[in-house]
Order: C-alpha cells, then structure tokens, then sequence
C-alpha cells in the first residue's frame, strides 16, 4: 500500500477536494464547493496551511461573523437538493460556539453541512491555552461537546489516522437520505499538525452516488389500500420532494389520480403556482383553499415532510384525516399513527401510483379543488397589487412589488427569481403570496425560524444559483441581528438584492403578544424607550452603504418598483429599505397554533385568551 507522508489536516484537505458526486442529472461535480474560514490560533497555523496548499482545487472563502458563514455554507446545500456542501472551520472557543445555533439549524432542516472547529490541544502541555474552557468535572471537556446534542455525527480527532474513518463516516451521514444533517470534526490544535504515513487510497475517494431506497411490498400495499379507500384525498408536499428531486413524480402522481396538493414551507416550489392542482400554502401560515380542503380530507398523504406544527396547525388542521405518511426516514413516517410508507419520495411516488393503477379521487373533489386554487389565484393578485393610498404599506404589497418589478420588464420572476427568508411576518405572507414556478426558487428557513439566516441565507443561495437573481425579504429586527455579510456578498462579488421591511421593532411578536391577552411590551422599539433613553432612529440604508452595498430608502410601493428596476440591472448588491406596518396583514387563509396561555392571570384578557386556547385544543389530533 503507497503512503504519503502528511499532517492531519493535509490530508483532510486532499480528501474533501477529491471527492466527487454524481448529480441527479448525470453529471460529476465536486462535492465540496468550497470553504467558509474565520482563522484564529486554533485553525490557522495547521488547517489554515492546508487550505493555502489546496485552494485550487477547495476554495476558501473569508466571511465576517461564524453563525453567518455557517448559515450560508448550509443554504448552499439547501439550493443544490442536498446534492453538494460547504465546510466551515472556526478557532476554538466563541468561533467554534457561535456554530452551535447554524448547526442545530441545519439538524432541524435536514440539511448537510460539514463544522470544523479548531480544539484545545491534546497533550495538554500548554494548558489552559487562550479560549480554553476549563471543566472541574470532566478533563476532556470542551466547548466542542455543545455539537453533539445538535449534529447527526460529532468526533473528535485525537490522533491523525482517526482521520481515515472520521471523515469518510462523516460524508456517509450527510449523504444519507434519511439521516442527513450537520456533522462535526472537532479538530485539536496539535493533531492538526501531527504528520502520518497516509494511505494513497484516501487521496482519491469513490464517487458519491445517492441512494433511493425503494418502498417495503408490504407498506406498499398497505399504503395503496389506504388510498384506496380515499373519496377527498390531499397531498402535503414537504421539503423531502426538493432534497428527492421528485417534483415530477408529485405532479404526475397528483395528474393521474386527481388529487390536489398543498405545500409546506419547506415543500414549496414542488408545483409550479399556476399549477391547476395546487392549492398553495397549507397550515398556520396556509391559504384558504389548501386548509379548507385539509380540513375535509379524508386521506393525507405527507410526502417528505416532518409535519412541523406550522404545517399541521398544531395536529388541529386535518385531525379527521387518515394519515399516510411516504418519507424516506422512518421517524418521520411513522409520527402520529401514520400509516408509513419509507421510501425515496420520487422512487415512492412512481411505486404508490403503479399499485394504485387507474384509481382516483371523486371527480367533485377533483373539481372543487381546481376552483378553489384558481380562485386563490385571482385572490392573491389583487392582495398583491391593490395598493391603498394615504397608509404604511404592509408585507404582500411589497411581495408584489418585489415580484412585478421583472414582469413589467419582460421577464417572469417566477423563473429567474430566488425569494430568500427566514423569521417573522414574512414568512406568513411568503408562503401565502410569492409565486415560483421553478422548484428552489423559495427559499425559507422556517424549521428552526432563525432570525439572521435571511442574508447570510441568500448568500449562500447566490453561490450556489449564481445565474438568478437572489432576493432576501427581511424584516428590520432580522436584519439588526445579522447584516455582516451583506459585506461579504461586495467581497465575493456575490450580487444579492435585499429588501427591508421596517416596521420599527419586532410586530409579528407584538401581535402574539396582544392576541395572547398581554399589553404592549418589549417588542416595538418605541416602547422599549426607559427614561433617560433615546428614540431609535437606525437608518439602514446608510449603514448598509457602509458595508459596501449600493442602498436606497424608498418612500412607497411606486418607488419600491422603480428601485427595484434599478435594482436588477445593478452587478452589485443592493438594498432597498421601506417603511412597513405591523398592524396591517392578509387574514385570507391560516388556521390555529399552540401557543400556551397563563392559566391564571390578573388580566381579563388574558383569562378570555385562555378560554379560547382550552376550546382550540378540543381539535387537536390525540
């Protein structure tokens, strides 16, 4: 067996730039598209110079906040199907921590990527080095330990030939369908330097080829039969269709059988909007047509969802239905007394149709179905394009804007438009209202609803979508806590346009507030002034400008429209900045959500808020 003499991180390096995948559509690409590095002590002197070495082949790319790399690095993988990643390589101590709230966003989402965060020194001569947390318990102890309860693989490298099983153990985890999701390598100072006789064989890894398990005979026809029986089926597209590639397959299963489909937010985009069977968002943040029907359904098949409490109203939405549940892990198929169908969502669909031959739903059900989309259709355009005058504007006027602005040029923004968001009204008001007609091209991170990921996010999206325009809705609280990389996009020359909604705080979580029975607190930025204290009067056009970004404060819709134009002929980012109203949003559609209410209380708003709550939960599934 031939040997090459080489560091830890050496050989982690040639490893990941070697490796290749085969894409769903025939193609070899590198799996690993690159490298997002903040270098501290920790990482610059061992894997900083493997990076050097490899840039080449692995490239490096230097961003401005961990959490935000991370988020980008992840949102990548989102916008390839979870077909390829990026790595991210921190110092130990707050690098390696600010990756623990990205990385438990990527295990909610099911989503690949690789964290490498620098580790204390394993000879433990020097200690306690610089960031070094010190247990009084537990000797082996680090901040790298926070990993474990939120990646799907965590190790630490204690010697450089456990890099030879590490890392191969890593990637099968984050190309595995049903277990995919963050992995961490926690990689100590000195290992990372220590040189080993490396196998050649490690150098030049086999092709990734991804697996689609097919269905089980028997919970194949058990799912048939259970379909079967089906008068008022729906379908629930959920983000497993995307990460499948299975979006034909939906359509052609949905064609055949005459069976409408609603989607998640992480689902959308399976079905084109115009679609005839598509009856939108399903859930809390649902339009009227798809939670109208999901509330008379008697059949549900979920497809490649994990049935998030948005998407089923809290188990209140379709708590009559029958759930049939085809997802390709087997938790997710099974919840709720499911019956479970655990298979690949394309090689499922295709399976499921061919078993249920020339069956199909009530021609009525059908029918009415295709009524209800094409009315939400008109419904959607006018919420989207009626602009009052004499008033802030709020969400789904922007969204109109926003979408419209390339219709009036020619173009289609279904098409060649990425909506990118994450926390807040938006994505209410997204998943009822944005309009895509390619899949990917909405992009919400709504598993873990991290506020941040918007910007960050649409980097990510940009790297990995670089001929559509990326287009990041965010609101002004997102935004304060996240904008760092609004100067990596000018960096990297990756153009993003960003649009700011500012209603002057957090709204979405001051409407709860009230609906919940509590008075204004906290939330709004006016009423978080104590004495002595000072207005805010952030101007985030001009602070965007000082990161780079070319940023404009609009005064109305109109404007919003024309600097929008401008936007898109631009090669760099911009943002656009607009006042927005809280107080205003579609009441169309949207269905119950739990959210716990005092029990006693000094407020009489708050008691009736909970008589309410204990008279919803009388829907809720058992």
């Amino acid at each position: 067996m031939k040997t090459q003499k080489l560091t830890m991180t050496q050989a982690l390096v040639r490893h990941l730039a070697a490796l290749r995948v085969e894409m769903n559509d025939g193609s070899v690409q590198p799996y690993c598209a690159g490298v997002f590095s903040i270098f501290g002590h920790g990482n610059v002197a061992g894997l900083g110079e493997a990076l050097w070495a490899n840039r080449a082949a692995l490239p490096t790319h230097r961003a401005h906040n961990e959490q935000a790399m991370a988020h980008a690095a992840i949102a990548y993988s989102k916008a390839q199907f979870r077909q390829r990643i990026m790595t991210v390589t921190t110092s130990i101590g707050p690098g390696a921590t600010n990756l623990v709230t990205a990385a438990a966003l990527a295990h909610v989402n099911r989503l690949p990527v690789l964290l490498l965060p620098g580790d204390t020194f394993t000879s433990r001569a020097p200690d306690p080095v610089l960031q070094q947390l010190e247990s009084f318990s537990q000797g082996d102890l680090s901040v790298n330990d926070a990993f474990r309860p939120v990646t799907r693989y965590f190790d630490r490298i204690t010697a450089p030939e456990q890099i030879l099983s590490a890392l191969p153990r890593a990637v099968s985890i984050m190309t595995d369908p049903a277990n995919c999701g963050p992995v961490c390598l926690a990689l100590p100072q000195d290992v990372q330097t220590q040189a080993f006789d490396c196998p050649e064989d490690f150098l030049h890894p086999g092709l990734i080829h991804f697996r689609r398990p097919p269905a089980d005979a028997y919970e194949l026809a058990c799912a048939a039969a259970t379909l079967r029986s089906a008068k008022q089926p729906l379908i629930v597209a959920g983000g497993g269709v995307l990460y499948s590639q299975a979006w034909e397959a939906l359509r052609a299963f949905a064609e055949t059988h005459g069976i409408p489909v609603a989607e998640s937010q992480a689902g959308k985009s399976s079905l084109p909007w115009d679609h005839p069977l598509n009856l939108g968002a399903v859930g809390v943040t649902g339009s009227p047509a798809a939670n109208a029907l999901a509330a008379e359904a008697d059949v549900v098949l979920a497809v490649g969802t994990r049935l998030q409490d948005f998407t089923t109203g809290s188990h209140s939405l379709f708590a009559k239905a029958q759930l049939l549940s085809l997802n390709v892990q087997p938790v997710d198929a099974s919840k709720w007394h499911s019956t479970a169908l655990v298979a690949d969502a394309r090689v499922g669909l295709g399976q499921l149709s061919a078993a249920l031959a020339n069956w199909r739903a009530e021609a009525s059900w059908t029918a009415r179905a295709q009524t209800q989309a094409a009315t939400w259709v008109s419904r959607v355009t006018e919420l989207t394009t009626a602009v009052p005058k004499d008033v802030l504007p709020y969400d789904a006027e922007v969204i109109g804007a926003v979408r419209d602005s390339l219709n009036d040029a020619g173009g289609d923004s279904g098409t060649h438009d990425v909506a990118v968001c994450a926390a807040g009204t938006l994505p209410a008001e997204l998943h009822k209202l944005w309009r895509a007609s390619l899949p990917g091209n909405y992009h919400m991170e709504y598993g873990y609803s991290c506020m941040g990921y918007e910007i960050a996010g649409g980097l990510g999206v940009k790297m990995a979508r670089p001929e559509q325009e990326v287009i990041v809705m965010v609101g002004d609280g997102s935004y304060m806590m996240m904008n760092s990389e609004i100067a990596t996009s000018v960096m990297l020359g990756q153009k993003l346009i960003i649009v700011v909604l500012d209603n002057r705080g957090y709204g979405c979580i001051q409407r709860l507030q009230l609906a919940s029975g509590s008075p204004r607190f906290n939330n709004l930025l006016d009423d978080c002034v104590p004495e002595g204290g000072s207005r805010s009067t952030i101007d985030f056009a001009m602070h965007a400008r000082s990161l780079g970004a070319d940023a404009v404060h609009v005064s109305d819709v109109a404007e919003l429209k024309t600097a929008m134009a401008r936007a898109r002929a631009a090669t760099g980012t911009q943002v656009l900045v607009i006042d927005t109203t809280h107080t205003r949003t579609t009441d169309d559609g949207g269905c119950w959500w739990e959210v716990a209410i005092p029990e006693v209380s000094e407020r009489s708003e708050v008691n009736a808020a909970h008589a309410r709550y204990l008279a919803a939960k009388q829907d809720q599934r058992p």
